[in-house]
């Protein structure tokens, strides 16, 4: 059963969902099952440039992603970076060359901040 929320990755296309309706079976794509991407949260192995910073601020929160900013080169790069604040969610979609970072102005308690990296999958940071 899927869950509302959760991403899954085609290995062979690279086809990336997000589950917005809950149901049974299995996701496939090109013929295969889709790859539940698990939510990371430390990131000791990759020099702490994964796991989502939140500053706030007083109408907004900026989130950036790693301690040390993550690269946004063509072959390693943040897809997105996404904000959980009560019932409602913020995502800001990243290209290459963009800085790993977003502004949210949504009001309320952060619950979770989710970045997703084209080489390293999903991480997150619950609040």
């Amino acid at each position: 059963m899927t869950k509302r929320g959760q991403i899954y990755l085609c290995k062979i296309c690279g086809n990336l969902i997000e589950v917005l309706h809950e149901g049974e079976g299995e996701l496939v794509c090109c013929g295969e099952p889709m790859i539940l991407q698990a939510e990371q949260i430390s990131d000791l192995e990759f020099k702490e440039k994964h796991v989502p910073i939140i500053e706030e601020l007083n109408d907004s929160y900026i989130i950036k992603i790693g301690e040390e900013l993550h690269p946004m080169t063509e072959e390693h790069y943040i897809e997105w970076i996404e904000v959980q604040i009560n019932d409602k969610v913020g995502k800001k979609f990243l290209k290459p060359g963009d800085e790993p970072l977003a502004q949210f102005f949504l009001k309320g308690k952060v619950k979770v901040i989710r970045a997703y990296c084209n080489a390293h999958g999903l991480w997150a940071k619950y609040l």
